[in-house]
């Protein structure tokens, strides 16, 4: 019998070999392990694959607008036989021989509908992707006579990620494709499982010659399924972070992904799966514990915690425990540990980075800031800002040093609480109630908006949805807010792109309005139109905030007076801006200040920090 799977193996392997080339081996047998479903079903079973499967493909535009065929065959074949082998006793395939004459069982699997979706227009490396699997499955008795047939489906949600080569021009889509397979896979085990295994002779009988044959009978009616196991719940966290290293960045985004089995013969429901961990980690989490509903019956589900991790990590190393508690909070499964390994801050830091020191006598308790920084969105379709919510914090610190506001009169919002209702509250109920006539009120955003057919402009919010204005924040109720403000100075900046929704393709979309009737609010806008707001890879930060912080850390300080106005840091981010998007990023990006700045123009002069270092001009 080892003999026997050691030639299985070998055959498979190398028609792995003939079909997908070596480079590939490496990544086809690196995926999740499937799971563990119980003792192999004692038949001998002839896998027969369709190849509507095995030489299924798709294609897709990558980031360099070139067109690339996606080849999914092999990969789900490999990780289908590999389900097989670890479901039956006995595997044959196409070519191999079975020792003890007919299969008891042949299953034939055709691919239905392979559909990859790759939203092209998303920003950088982060693209939205989403995988379906359609498959079916059929099973036949030793006469050939049908069992039944099986209809198999997976669908999955990544944002991929591009590779790392001087072109950046595709994109990872392997793990993807893996995941998705051993998804698929799962769902054949415990398919064949339901269908076969009650219809399975008792384990002595296994030991002839012949194995016995299901009768008609069995076939038409199946035997009473077993005994639900004591412990039906099996699962297997994962953690997975932005660029695949495993080695957690300042400001990147990490998920853990808990997939959930259910072995068992009966629906399982009120289930819990919990993380603990270090509280410096726990707190970037929206939720520590998510309901899993139920679970059907040999069936499946899978959850997600995800979270920003902060801007300088105070630990090198820390463990995530990941517990799965049945109805009565007792333990359903052994729990599992996964450790987080942290970049060292020293090593990754840019000079903004540094949190200046504060500034001493510039205490400014009647001025305000609320800083949004959204990289995240529950809905993942919507294109993500990598270092928003980063620069939120970052920009929300400087202001505390070398602007000068007290703790408690800065708001940051980031990700999941950075809901409409939490961005209503702050700008209806906090600013109003604490504001005075002499105040400066900063709200900054970084994220994302979106512009209709009309031109009217929307923020999007964790909670937001391109299909449903009710769950935007429009521009204008921002305006009017912040035109109410009982403020010296306001001051709005948004860094992000704006998302073109609701023109039909036929129409051009207005360009996004960004000025309020009032014209009492001064906008610092990132980029002109619809262009694209830069991120850099290298700085960690927007372009347009990491100018940003440069000039209010001093160096838009033209006067050397030791006050950044906001005249000086208008003029800085105008200036360094633009040229910093065509000689890095060989790309275009021109900052908006509206309205248009004038010498006289009040509030100009208004101090926005006072850094403690000095820098030489940059003046051409």
């Amino acid at each position: 019998m080892k003999t026997n799977r050691v030639v299985l193996v070998g055959i498979a392997l190398l028609s792995l070999l003939a079909s997908v080339g070596c480079e590939s081996i490496k990544s086809r047998f690196s995926r999740q392990a499937l799971p563990d479903l119980g003792p192999p079903v004692p038949l001998t079973v002839h896998m027969e694959i369709d190849p509507s499967l095995s030489k299924a493909k798709t294609e897709y535009i990558d980031n360099c607008s070139r067109i690339h065929a996606f080849s999914i065959g092999p990969t789900v074949e490999d990780t289908l036989i590999q389900a097989a082998h670890q479901t039956f006793r006995t595997v044959t395939i196409p070519g191999s021989q079975a020792a003890g004459g007919k299969p008891d069982v042949t299953i034939r699997v055709r691919m239905l509908d392979p559909r990859f979706k790759l939203q092209t227009d998303a920003l950088y490396d982060r693209a939205p992707a989403e995988l379906s699997l359609d498959a079916l499955a059929e099973f036949f008795d030793a006469s050939g006579a049908p069992l039944g047939e099986r209809p198999l489906q997976a669908t999955r949600k990544e944002r991929l990620q591009l590779e790392l080569t001087q072109q950046r021009c595709d994109y990872i889509v392997d793990p993807l494709l893996q995941d998705t397979s051993t998804m698929l896979a799962t769902q054949f085990m415990q398919e064949a499982r339901v269908l076969l295994a009650p219809a399975t002779p008792p384990p002595a009988a296994a030991t002839t010659a012949t194995p016995t044959e299901p009768s008609s009978k069995a076939t038409a009616v199946p035997a009473a399924p077993a005994a639900t196991p004591v412990q039906p719940l099996s699962f297997k966290a994962t953690l997975l972070d932005e660029n695949g290293n495993l080695i957690i960045e300042s400001g990147e985004r990490i998920r853990v992904r808990v997939d959930v089995v259910n072995t068992g013969t009966q629906s399982v429901q009120d289930s819990t799966v919990k993380l603990t961990g270090p509280q410096t980690v726990l707190t970037q989490f929206p939720a520590t514990t998510l309901a899993t509903g139920t679970i059907p019956a040999a069936g499946s589900k899978s959850l997600e915690f995800v979270a920003t991790m902060p801007q300088s990590p105070s630990l090198q190393r820390a463990e995530l425990q990941v517990a799965l508690l049945n109805a009565s909070g007792q333990a359903a499964a052994p729990p599992q540990t996964l450790p987080l390994s942290f970049q060292p801050t020293a090593a990754l830091l840019e000079d903004v980075d540094h949190i200046p020191a504060a500034t001493s006598g510039a205490q400014r308790p009647g001025d305000y800031l609320l800083a949004i920084g959204l990289s995240s969105y529950r809905e993942q379709d919507i294109a993500a800002r990598k270092y928003a919510s980063l620069d939120a914090e970052t920009v929300a610190a400087y202001f505390q040093t070398l602007g000068g506001l007290p703790q408690n009169n800065v708001r940051l919002l980031r990700d999941w609480s950075a809901l409409r209702p939490d961005i209503e509250e702050a700008l209806l109920d906090w600013l109003p109630a604490k504001t005075t006539k002499e105040s400066l009120v900063v709200v900054y955003f970084a994220g994302q908006a979106m512009v209709n057919a009309a031109g009217d402009t929307f923020l999007i919010p964790y909670d937001g949805s391109m299909g449903s204005p009710t769950r935007l924040y429009p521009l204008k109720e921002l305006e009017a807010a912040l035109g109410r403000l009982k403020a010296k100075q306001v001051l709005f900046v948004f860094d992000g792109t704006v998302l073109k929704n609701g023109a039909d393709g036929r129409t051009k979309a207005a360009a996004p309005k960004w000025l309020g009737t009032s014209g009492s609010v001064l906008h610092m806008i990132a980029t002109t139109g619809f262009g694209k707001s830069l991120e850099s890879e290298t700085w960690h930060h927007g372009l347009f905030t990491y100018y940003l912080l440069r000039g209010l850390r001093g160096e838009a300080d033209l006067n050397r007076n030791g006050e950044v106005t906001i005249a000086e840091v208008t003029a800085y981010i105008n200036r360094k801006v633009p040229g910093a998007a065509r000689s890095t990023f060989k790309q275009e990006q021109q900052p908006q200040i509206l309205p248009t700045l004038r010498g006289s123009e009040k509030g100009l002069d208004t101090v926005l920090t006072k850094p403690t270092m000095t820098f030489p001009s940059d003046q051409p």
